[in-house]
């Protein structure tokens, strides 16, 4: 059994998942993915999305807080390192500039929808990510916790 196939069970993923949906719909006006089903289950196809999902929280320094499976692939890391790890060490130091007038951006407006940017496997391996959507996370009182991001299009460097 993969080591990463419990994380979508957890009460925690479970709720952040959820936020995660409701934010996205809120400022989009559309759903990432069919939440007509029970929050579990809801976790489950998140976690299992043919496309990447990663978010953070708002540490001064964010940590990443959620990687589907998509990511922890495409970036070659486990869960547990992953929730460890600043979200800016996905860039390379030269693109992390531009990455956080991104992050900014977003946080300005709610949302952008058609970001392009370099990021870094933690094997060092270089990708382009095409039309990514990045948008603020919200909890269940309304307050900003987090932002997260959802792209299916990329290609090796």
């Amino acid at each position: 059994m993969n080591q990463n196939s419990y994380i979508w069970r957890q009460p925690e993923i479970v709720r952040w998942s959820q936020i995660i949906l409701d934010s996205y719909q809120q400022l989009l006006n559309k759903k990432i993915i069919d939440s007509n089903n029970n929050p579990g289950e809801i976790s489950q196809a998140l976690f299992n999305a043919p496309f990447v999902v990663v978010s953070h929280g708002i540490q001064a320094d964010p940590i990443f807080n959620y990687g589907n499976q998509a990511a922890l692939k495409l970036w070659s890391i486990s869960w547990d390192r992953l929730i460890q790890t600043p979200s800016r060490l996905s860039a390379e130091p030269a693109n992390r500039a531009t990455r956080s007038s991104m992050l900014e951006q977003a946080a300005t407006k709610g949302y952008i929808d058609n970001y392009q940017g370099v990021r870094i496997t933690t094997t060092g391996k270089r990708f382009l990510i095409d039309q990514a959507i990045i948008w603020n996370l919200t909890d269940e009182s309304g307050e900003k916790c987090g932002q997260a991001a959802t792209f299916s299009n990329w290609k090796w460097l």
